[in-house]
């Protein structure tokens, strides 16, 4: 007798093939059998009849870790919820291991309140283990962080690292590497990651060569020079060998829109190259991020004290302002405040309504809130092309991702708004660009969420539904697949998955969450 049997459905295997009728039972952990089962039962039977039976989907650029969801909301239901059964921490040059000393978690404060953090490890190793006595309802692997890495070394300290420096931080990823860490994630964009050089980050690129693991990175720039900084990161590729993966692909700004053809050309002509290139896309024309992006670059030079120094000294406020209504680079009287330290009563506003209540410019309110709020304000705005978001999805070197993280619906008595990628991201491309938009075929779209993200973090055994590989699956109605979630109202779990099953143990059993914690900690 099986553990599970999923009789009747369609089999989607996430290899890209085109999906056929088939059985699929389970035993323990693992997949014992995919094909018809004639005589043999299942301890629990699910009738998959009209629905497609696939491998639990990947998401290879999650922020659960950073916003600290691994450990309030344990379940992810959020993710469950849209059939995700692994997720990759440690993106954009943020992990929370390996750290020099507990202080360093404060280089997260933007995403969590550091109150609620209780640092019992440091070492890559020790932090592995933390996680396996844990235990969570999906799996879950990291990779290390150079904002992370640099922040060990420099602290607060905008500045280049020494020779010394360099070689403690080059140990260190060594080390986390030998630990099971994925990969090397970096956050160019962001204050500290700035400083770092061209053969600093050769040296951890090289290092990640070395030990067959792949380099993450959010640009240096996604919007004006999203050019320029793509080829920085092709470089890399092209001179150390690396794997690359270019996240959450984008171009911000209506006037900039027109890149994202160049960008794509970019890449493709990398890969024909030989350059091991990916990028993952969220299905959204919204980005969340912290509010101070919206200030001219040079204004957050040094780090948070030296922004909030500028924003309270006449001449560079007056300065700032001026430039940001100069340039207009995004339509900031639309961006919707997620979080902000003031406290929940400015939640889910309009940066528009505030500006009016206290008659001023929409860049004027800006600055007052970033200064008021010491820097904590994370917003949600539409500056992003439909247009492109759909030729992002559809470029056969694209990884479907979240860039969120899971949420407990419950988390709406927060006051605090998340973005519906949260909660939506895997069944809005299902829903809306695979059965509505016919953008992509249903096997494409499931190979770019299991199979593809698998090989690029060298995940040997799930991704893909075949005898032996860790029983992750998920099950699903093609023809009722949707998101529900909005920027108005992101609390809502999607709709049309029926079963998700994480290594042989129900996450989600008749579109119910269980509350079962199967999920495993993935080293490499």
């Amino acid at each position: 007798m099986f553990d599970i049997l999923i009789k009747n459905g369609t089999v989607v295997d996430g290899t890209g093939k085109p999906g056929f009728e088939a059985d699929v039972a389970v035993s323990k952990n693992k997949i014992a059998k995919i094909g018809k089962v004639r005589w043999s039962k299942g301890r629990a039977e699910i009738d998959a009849s009209g629905k497609v039976v696939a491998p639990g989907f990947i998401d290879i650029h999650n922020h659960s870790d950073g916003y600290w969801r691994i450990f309030l909301d344990p379940e992810l239901p959020s993710l469950v919820c849209q059939g995700i059964t692994t997720i990759i921490g440690g993106n954009c040059g943020a992990s929370i291991a390996p750290l020099t000393d507990g202080k360093i978690i404060e280089s997260i404060q933007k995403w969590a309140d550091i109150k609620q953090v209780n640092v019992d490890w440091l070492s890559f190793g020790e932090f592995s283990e933390k996680m396996r006595e844990r235990k969570l309802g999906i799996n879950f692997g990291s990779l290390v962080g150079h904002g992370t890495l640099r922040r060990g070394m420099t602290l607060d300290e905008m500045r280049r690292l020494d020779r010394h420096e360099l070689d403690v931080i080059g140990k260190i990823l060594q080390k986390s590497f030998n630990e099971g860490a994925l990969g090397l994630s970096a956050g160019l964009a962001y204050s500290h990651e700035r400083e770092a050089t061209w053969d600093e980050l050769v040296e951890l690129a090289e290092i990640a060569k070395e030990n067959s693991r792949f380099y993450s990175t959010h640009l240096r720039d996604e919007s004006g020079n999203i050019l320029t900084a793509l080829q920085e990161a092709v470089d890399l590729a092209r001179q150390t060998g690396v794997s690359l993966q270019v996240s959450h692909l984008k171009v911000m700004g209506e006037e900039n829109w027109p890149l994202m053809d160049e960008a794509l050309a970019k890449i493709e002509k990398a890969q024909r190259a030989g350059i091991d290139i990916n990028f993952d896309v969220y299905p959204y024309t919204q980005t969340g991020s912290v509010l101070y992006v919206f200030l001219p670059a040079w204004a957050a030079d040094g780090g948070k004290k030296m922004l909030l120094r500028r924003l309270k000294e006449k001449h560079l406020r007056k300065k700032i302002i001026s430039e940001m209504k100069e340039t207009a680079r995004y339509h900031y009287e639309d961006a919707v405040i997620a979080i902000c330290s003031l406290g929940k009563s400015l939640n889910q506003r309009k940066i528009s309504e505030i500006a009016r209540e206290q008659e001023v410019s929409v860049e004027e309110a800006i600055v007052n809130l970033l200064s008021a709020s010491e820097g904590r304000v994370i917003t949600i705005a539409e500056v992003l092309s439909e247009e492109n978001v759909k030729k992002a999805i559809k470029h056969p070197l694209s990884i479907i991702a979240t860039d969120g993280a899971g949420y407990d619906a419950k988390h709406k008595e927060s006051g605090e708004l998340v973005h519906p990628r949260c909660f939506g991201t895997f069944p809005r491309v299902l829903g809306k660009y695979v059965r509505e938009e016919k953008l992509l075929s249903l096997e494409e779209a499931v190979k770019k969420m299991t199979s593809m993200p698998a090989k690029k973090i060298g995940i040997s055994n799930r991704g893909i539904l075949e005898k032996n590989y860790k029983a992750d699956i998920v099950v699903f109605d093609p023809g009722k697949i949707r998101d529900l979630a909005t920027v108005e109202n992101p609390y809502q779990y999607s709709e049309g998955v029926s079963d998700v099953i994480v290594n042989g143990k129900f996450a989600l059993q008749d579109g119910k969450i269980t509350g079962e914690t199967a999920g495993e900690f993935i080293s490499a």
